[in-house]
């Protein structure tokens, strides 16, 4: 049998061993809030399920070509943005404390109106819609290359596979299923990584050396993820759902341990990158890697990447869910929230045959965001409710100059790749909050 035919049984075969262990949700509070036994996820569940929810393909995917541009800095860059759990832990636990908030529409809704929430709302959406293409992409790549027929089935029927075990459970299958992602992924982890080190020619010293810690050769990235993670996880619903169904207290110590071991994480599947590089391999790094050391380790890179895109795609149909029928309150039924996770299902796929690129699915949907930084990060600043709006638009306006590539040159002051997104960040994130306060110093 050759490979392609045991990626299949791979694909197969776990996503029916998942949909048979997931547990079927009867209520809203077990198929929007993953209560289990009238008992919410412990520190232990509630951290791997947010490690393996952000450890998503595209992630790892990146993590692996960054290692192989840049050598360990690209790691350590992309690492940056697993900030966003401490900041998102930090902050979630005082509105929950301090401003005694349910979620994160219900702090908008009281602080800046239901009209800000509206906004809000598709914001994430577009993101959450983003993630879907994102992920089943990268699986789809290890079928064939864009664009043929094996490309685009092996997306469409894992994508299928997972939305099955995602309309039985909802965030409970989610949150389930991410504690034996976790552990399938730590396990192939150190299968791949002792495999690679097994190798007489692959050194620690060689690690250290990979890269060049400048601008030009990572860092630009590096700070750009430093200065986005106070926006980007505000804006991730996979993220921030998981920060109001325990307590407190567990949900603030689940981010932080989070945070630092995500990045390690990150850190660590890069050294696959840089192995390639030094191997003077091109492509696709995790890919290239796993052909040079036989079909066994490329089907374990395989699986690591179907496990970490499907945590991911079901962790997106429950939060798509949970926006539409209990954040914008248009339908509270479990029946409601399947049909939602059926239309993202079907919606996301869409930009799979219009040849998106991965990495633009992190880096501009992190730009068009800054705006979020002075709502959040200055949440107990009374201000007017128009500070919303100018924060948020102007966000939105450096998120297409960083699209459409139109930012002027002699505002940015590094060179190399990410150059343009770091400044667009910096120069983004200064007027955003800027004219947050404006409205403010106007009336004082």
């Amino acid at each position: 049998m050759d490979v392609i035919n045991w990626q299949w049984v791979l694909i197969i075969c776990s996503s029916v061993t998942l949909y048979f262990l997931s547990p079927l949700a009867k209520t809203t509070d077990q198929f929007f809030k993953a209560v289990h036994k009238k008992k919410a996820p412990n520190t232990l569940v509630l951290t791997g399920s947010l490690i393996i929810s952000w450890i998503f393909a595209k992630s790892i995917t990146n993590a692996a070509n960054l290692g192989l541009s840049f050598g360990l800095v690209g790691g350590v860059a992309y690492a940056g943005y697993y900030l966003s759990f401490a900041v998102a832990g930090i902050i979630i636990y005082q509105l929950r404390t301090k401003g005694n908030f349910k979620s994160i529409h219900h702090f908008l809704t009281t602080k800046f109106g239901k009209n800000a929430m509206a906004i809000f709302s598709v914001l994430i959406a577009f993101r959450l819609f983003n993630e879907v293409w994102s992920n089943t992409m990268v699986i789809g790549s290890y079928f064939g290359a864009q664009g043929t027929s094996g490309y685009y089935w092996a997306i469409i029927v894992f994508t299928l596979l997972t939305l099955s075990y995602a309309l039985k459970g909802g965030l409970s299958s989610s949150i389930f299923t991410d504690v034996i992602q976790m552990v399938l992924f730590s396990v192939l982890l150190l299968i791949i990584l002792g495999t690679i080190f097994t190798t007489d020619d692959f050194s620690t010293a060689q690690i250290v050396s990979s890269g060049t810690w400048s601008f030009e050769l990572g860092l630009n990235l590096f700070f750009a993820a430093i200065i986005q993670s106070f926006s980007y996880p505000f804006h991730d619903p996979v993220l921030t759902d998981r920060g109001f169904i325990s307590s407190p207290k567990v949900t603030r110590k689940s981010f932080l341990w989070a945070s630092g071991l995500g990045a390690i994480c990150i850190v660590l599947f890069s050294l696959i990158g840089v192995y390639a590089q030094t191997k003077g391999m091109s492509g696709q790094a995790a890919v290239e890697v796993g052909k040079a050391f036989g079909v066994v380790i490329l089907l374990v890179i395989n699986f690591i990447m179907i496990t970490s895109a499907a945590s991911t795609l079901d962790s997106t149909f429950s939060s798509f869910s949970k926006l539409i029928a209990i954040d914008l309150n248009i339908k509270k039924t479990v029946s409601f929230g399947r049909i939602t996770m059926i239309i993202v299902a079907v919606l996301g796929t869409i930009p799979v045959f219009l040849n998106a690129e991965i990495l633009s699915a992190t880096t501009i949907s992190g730009t068009m965001v800054i705006g979020l930084t002075p709502i959040f990060i200055f949440w107990k600043v009374e201000v007017p409710r128009i500070s919303f709006y100018l924060s948020v638009f102007c966000g939105l306006v450096f998120g297409f100059f960083l699209i459409f590539d139109i930012f002027p040159e002699a505002f940015i002051f590094t060179e190399g790749k990410y150059a343009s997104l770091l400044w667009v960040n910096i120069w983004g994130i200064l007027s955003c909050i800027i004219l947050y306060f404006i409205p403010t110093w106007i009336k004082k």
